[in-house]
């Protein structure tokens, strides 16, 4: 296989990735507003907090892609699951968390496979982050799941807050 071949292979991997991480945002952002309207906001707080890493990582895969040549896709991997009921949201992210895990190892070794050292570890990186989501995700439907009602009850009301976003038009955060 040539040096051409290979990384065309890396950047398919890469962009795959990145269309996972646009479906991981739009579903977590998504249901950071039901659990929010529904006045559960410690854990929309925490929900929006993972999108936002998401975020960065769809950022670096794409930072990747034009590295080596590529065009960063815009398309999401799948469709955005809507009108989850709150015991439904939890098991469903942890799933989806522990999928890109499986995948994003498979990529990490195929991208060592084609000599691209720099997206392995990339991946790798990003196998840690999502790591820490699906826990988070897996222990909250470990509770809704032996406490159900109240442990829903303690987390409602609670504030959404996530601090102050910095950003363009707010830069000190403010």
């Amino acid at each position: 296989m040539s040096k051409e071949e290979r990384r065309n292979k890396v950047l398919e991997l890469l962009n795959k990735a990145k269309s996972m991480e646009l479906q991981a945002i739009h579903q977590y952002m998504h249901q950071h507003y039901i659990l929010d309207d529904r006045d559960f906001g410690e854990l929309a707080a925490k929900v929006k907090l993972i999108a936002i890493d998401e975020m960065r990582h769809a950022e670096a895969l794409a930072e990747r892609i034009k590295e080596l040549g590529g065009e960063p896709t815009t398309e999401l991997a799948g469709p955005v699951v809507k009108r989850q009921d709150v015991q439904d949201i939890f098991p469903f992210d942890a799933n989806e968390e522990d999928e890109a895990i499986d995948a994003y190892g498979q990529f990490a070794k195929i991208c060592r496979e084609n000599g691209d050292t720099i997206s392995a570890s990339l991946f790798e990186t990003i196998i840690e982050h999502e790591q820490a989501h699906f826990n988070y995700f897996d222990n909250v439907d470990s509770h809704i799941k032996t406490l159900g009602d109240t442990y829903l009850s303690n987390l409602a009301g609670t504030p959404s807050g996530t601090g102050p976003a910095k950003g363009f038009a707010y830069p000190s955060g403010e």
